[in-house]
């Protein structure tokens, strides 16, 4: 014999259906509610992490800034030593110049001619002195410019000597140094030691 089931199934189904919905929803509202916490956690984890390596970096980038201005100003130091010592290299090499030079007028000064002043600027003589005749003091000229250690001989007054036979003259000159041919690039031959 069938049965017959007089109890309204479908609103107990309905019902049931309505719970079975809602613990899924809830259900899913906590799985949600835990992977947005785990997904947050991790977000979180990671910045942190990125930001300590950003402070690290940020640590070393200081300590090599540090490194880079102390080469650099190591740097600088080794330029000013590598200047000085340049300039005391060229200092020695031009230390024996002005015997030459003294030599030089010595050997070039023509007989009935004498010198009364020698003064130096720099390496500018102005030479002062007597001559016989201005043709000596033109000789003069011609010889200090021939000579290895003086050039640019350049006369600036020659006029009769006042109460003595001759004329005074004052005339300028440029030593030949290291240092000048170096400056001007001058294409003539380096100085040659003179015999005596």
């Amino acid at each position: 014999m069938p049965r017959i089931n007089l109890l309204p199934w479908r609103e107990q189904q309905r019902t049931e259906r309505k719970k079975a919905f809602g613990v899924g929803m809830v259900a899913a509202g906590l799985g949600a509610a835990v992977v947005a916490g785990a997904g947050y956690l991790l977000m979180s984890s990671m910045l942190d992490a990125q930001d300590a390596r950003n402070a690290r970096l940020q640590q070393e980038i200081k300590v090599l800034d540090k490194q880079i201005e102390e080469i650099n100003s190591l740097e600088q130091q080794k330029q000013q030593f590598l200047a000085r010592m340049e300039i005391i290299e060229k200092l020695q090499r031009s230390r024996p110049e002005i015997v030459h030079v003294f030599d030089t007028f010595v050997k070039t000064i023509p007989d009935g001619t004498y010198l009364t002043a020698l003064t130096q600027t720099d390496q500018r003589f102005k030479i002062q002195g007597v001559a016989q005749s201005a043709t000596r003091v033109s000789a003069f000229m011609r010889a200090l410019e021939s000579s290895d250690w003086l050039r640019n001989a350049e006369v600036e007054v020659v006029e009769a000597s006042k109460g003595a036979a001759g004329s005074d003259f004052t005339l300028y000159a440029q030593q030949v140094t290291s240092l000048t041919d170096e400056k001007t690039q001058d294409k003539r031959p380096a100085p040659t030691r003179n015999k005596p």
